[in-house]
């Protein structure tokens, strides 16, 4: 339950009151999982006076602030037509309204499409912690990490590439549903190859990521071969993630 709410004005002052030991402390930008309700004692830091709702592009990147929300992120023209897919089977219309990008890459669990693309798509996230120069570290290399996320750190903004070749494709039991499996692949107009599977587990998995994209299907089959949980077996989702990931290539491959 919370039992404290801190609205800071600068980021420095939001890392002192994260890295408190008691209450502990969690930020909010949505605040769509603290709402949910939780057991224990703690205090919500509430995000929205750093200035961090901005969208903004750079270079070959799209700077996207923490607190961007999932329905705003929606509205930004530019990206693969797949990629807005993912954010409209992310969540409902007023759940999007309320879920921030950051949020949902700390919370998004394996039947997460938005966590899946953004885990094919290669992004970037800024880290600041009290004391330390604010770092980037790849979403694909935290995400292992994730749930030992250190309590003082906070996530300022996503870089997502721009220019990417992108696909999604998912079976579920109604098209309104989150996925029993998914595959999301992104490819560079250098040959560069990243696929990501999803519809199990307590996070997306990344299967490949190189300069080619042979056999991809086995390697999709061959991920999934732990699959099993009550909403489908390790065979099923063996056939299905090699099924759509040679989908999503074929899709690639015929783009003009």
């Amino acid at each position: 339950m919370i039992i404290e709410y801190q609205r800071p004005n600068s980021i420095s002052e939001a890392l002192i009151l994260l890295s408190r030991k008691q209450p502990i402390s969690y930020p909010i930008g949505g605040g769509t999982v603290i709402n949910q309700g939780m057991d224990e004692e703690i205090a919500a830091i509430d995000l929205q006076s750093l200035g961090l709702g901005s969208i903004s592009k750079k270079g070959g990147h799209l700077h996207v602030g923490a607190t961007v929300t999932l329905q705003r992120l929606s509205e930004f023209k530019g990206l693969a037509e797949d990629f807005y897919k993912t954010i409209m089977l992310e969540a409902t219309y007023n759940l999007r309204q309320m879920a921030t990008v950051a949020g949902k890459l700390v919370t998004g669990g394996g039947r997460s499409p938005f966590t899946t693309a953004m885990l094919a798509l290669d992004v970037s996230l800024v880290i600041y912690e009290q004391g330390v120069e604010p770092r980037q570290v790849k979403f694909g290399d935290w995400l292992p990490i994730r749930e030992s996320f250190s309590p003082g750190k906070l996530i300022t903004m996503v870089s997502i590439p721009l220019n990417i070749h992108f696909v999604y494709e998912y079976i579920a039991r109604t098209p309104a549903d989150l996925p029993i499996v998914c595959a999301a692949v992104a490819q560079w107009d250098s040959g560069r190859t990243r696929l990501a599977l999803g519809g199990w587990g307590n996070k997306p998995i990344l299967v490949m990521d190189g300069p080619i994209s042979d056999g991809i299907d086995g390697v999709a089959k061959n991920a999934a071969s732990g699959a099993l949980d009550e909403w489908a077996s390790a065979e099923y989702r063996q056939e299905m993630a090699s099924l759509l990931s040679l989908r999503c290539l074929q899709r690639l491959q015929a783009e003009p």
